[in-house]
């Protein structure tokens, strides 16, 4: 995708650098082409989505989620950004603090209430250093990438998480015009936790987890075998995250507070609906998605207390949803 934003960046000025027509007498100086723009793509968009099946570590049964989010994305000479953030609410099934807390109400909360927000960004080795040597083979180009990750949620919990990511992105070309990225890198997490302050005296509640190892991978692909009236794309999401520790010195490092690696995937197929039925493309769309996420944050299904009993399956999660796009 960058690439071809490149090359239509170079058509774009050179179409543009077209000369005045000479006088009778004297040669008329060249017109100076128009600055090409800063960023090739730069698209906002705001979503509304509906999670059914959800579930968060601790807390027993499923609930739905509503999710509100703003994305952006963009494309420049030197590579991409991409950040995101989620406003997510959850009914009285997943209270909000103080339910949960010891000698506290355990009903009558209101729904817990939580902000993530992610952002990644790209510099292309190949545009770095002025080579065609970083695509070779199905790789179009190999770029460096940075990124961190931050949520708080009012649960009983206080959950505060601050992550940093480094590492390198791998991308390839799919059919129609879509991409596949994978991106192997060092994940550092720190994180606040109610329950350790309580009951394992950590001082503050804080939690720095060790750095481990992690791969994420981003894709989507028009379905360009369908007729153009159904104007349908598959997009995903999939990262492995590897064992991080207890996250405090304090607590024992036994095989209950040990974490473990997690597995995060969410598939998603998107109709474009502006396009169907005004011919206005990329700009109001609807999706439905699944989620299959194991081990949340880490926490073993199989020997942490946390998952333990009725609330086992509280520990993974496999849940639809369904939302709406508008781009701007």
């Amino acid at each position: 995708m960058l690439r071809k934003s490149l090359i239509a960046a170079a058509a774009v000025s050179f179409a543009t650098a077209g000369l005045a027509a000479d006088l009778p007498s004297k040669k008329a100086p060249a017109a100076q082409a128009a600055p090409a723009p800063l960023f090739f793509v730069n698209d906002n968009t705001i979503s509304y989505s509906y999670q059914f099946d959800a579930t968060d570590p601790g807390v027993k049964g499923k609930f739905g989620k509503n999710v509100f989010s703003f994305t952006h994305f963009d494309v420049w000479a030197m590579g991409t950004n991409f950040f995101t953030v989620d406003l997510l609410k959850s009914p009285g099934a997943d209270p909000s603090s103080p339910c949960g807390l010891p000698n506290q109400p355990t009903t009558g909360c209101a729904g817990a209430t939580e902000i993530y927000g992610l952002f990644r960004s790209t510099l292309g080795l190949n545009q770095l250093l002025g080579t065609k040597a970083f695509s070779f083979g199905p790789v179009s180009n190999v770029s460096l990438e940075v990124g961190a990750d931050f949520n708080s949620e009012n649960t009983s919990l206080a959950p505060a998480k601050k992550s940093l990511v480094a590492g390198l992105q791998f991308s390839m070309d799919l059919p129609y015009k879509g991409f596949f990225n994978i991106s192997p890198l060092y994940f550092k997490e720190w994180n606040h936790n109610a329950f350790a302050q309580i009951f394992d005296h950590v001082p503050g509640g804080s939690t720095e987890f060790d750095g481990t190892w992690a791969v994420e991978t981003v894709y989507a692909m028009p379905l360009g075998f369908l007729p153009p009236a159904v104007p349908l794309t598959f997009s995903g999401r999939a990262a492995f995250y590897g064992p991080k520790g207890t996250g405090s010195a304090v607590l024992p490092s036994n095989i209950k507070n040990k974490t473990v690696t997690t597995f995060n995937s969410e598939q998603r197929l998107t109709l474009d609906v502006g396009k169907m039925v005004t011919g206005r493309a990329d700009v109001v769309s609807t999706f439905v998605a699944y989620r299959y996420w194991t081990n949340k944050f880490g926490i073993s299904e199989s020997h942490s207390d946390v998952c333990a009993g009725a609330k086992k399956s509280s520990c993974s999660e496999n849940a639809a949803s369904l939302g709406l796009n508008v781009k701007f």
